[in-house]
């Protein structure tokens, strides 16, 4: 306890856990929209999107890779959420043909156009953030803060449409239902989180943060509202818990918060057979 108070009296440790909370909790609030549409594997290819896209930031010597990061993974999502939907590209196709490609490209420019001489130190902690969450600037603090407000609030908001379309987009669609305008915004969404998920576990691993909170609640509740809100307090104490661990023990951040969520995820599961 001494030690985790030690550590909390830095900035850097405060905006952390500030960050990787807001991060899990958006996270969370699509996971299960993601999970039930049968695209939990976006986040993966959105990821290696995102790593293609810092790659060619690096190389162009851009310092803020933010704004050019979320936008290339912006129209990724949008492009691979629409060609999800063409009969010769199905959806599974179309993330690992993203996924694959921009990760060969995003290492390949690397190590091309290298910008530092240690390539495998810079490239492990993108795809692993193990040290990036710890190194945010008050302006990605601020950012983080910002777009993960908006995030929730377009969640709230568009609590029932995004609900509609969920289980069923014919039907949505026949009452009136404005499909491809909430697919786009849902398509935002999911990339904006993508981009902040990055810092907290890198890009191999977003798509634990996704999926594994889902899951979990699937195991003990039934109706969408309840999975929604348990999957959310899931994410955030899994999200604090590996950051404590991780300060306190010295293991990487991002494994370790995975780590969390997969022990929570048996648990429940343990728990959801038991109620069966």
């Amino acid at each position: 306890m001494d030690k985790l108070i030690e550590y909390l009296q830095y900035p850097f440790v405060r905006n952390a856990l500030i960050v990787g909370i807001l991060i899990a909790l958006c996270s969370s609030l699509l996971g299960v929209t993601l999970v039930l549409r049968r695209f939990s594997f976006i986040g993966d290819g959105l990821s290696h999107v995102a790593f293609g896209a810092m790659a060619i930031a690096s190389v162009l010597g851009i310092t803020n890779e933010m704004p050019i990061v979320l936008a290339i993974t912006t129209i990724a999502a949008v492009l691979l959420l629409r060609t999800g939907k063409n009969t010769k590209i199905k959806g599974d196709a179309a993330i690992a043909m993203i996924s694959v490609g921009a990760l060969a490209f995003g290492y390949l420019l690397m190590n091309v156009f290298p910008k530092s001489n240690n390539i495998s130190g810079d490239v492990c902690s993108t795809l692993f953030g193990s040290t990036s969450i710890l190194t945010l600037s008050t302006w990605e603090v601020w950012l983080s803060i910002i777009l993960s407000i908006v995030v929730v609030g377009i969640f709230v908001l568009f609590y029932n449409k995004i609900f509609s379309i969920t289980f069923d987009e014919a039907f949505a669609r026949a009452t009136g239902t404005k499909v491809n305008t909430y697919n786009l915004i849902i398509a935002v969404v999911i990339a904006v989180i993508i981009v902040l998920a990055m810092n907290l576990v890198g890009s191999l691993l977003i798509s634990a943060l996704v999926i594994f909170p889902a899951l979990s609640a699937m195991r003990i509740f039934r109706s969408f509202k309840s999975v929604t809100i348990f999957s959310a307090a899931v994410s955030v104490i899994c999200a604090l818990s590996g950051m404590l661990i991780s300060i306190l023990a010295g293991t990487p951040v991002g494994s370790t918060i995975v780590a969390v969520d997969v022990v929570v995820f048996f648990i429940c599961s343990v728990i959801g057979r038991v109620r069966a």
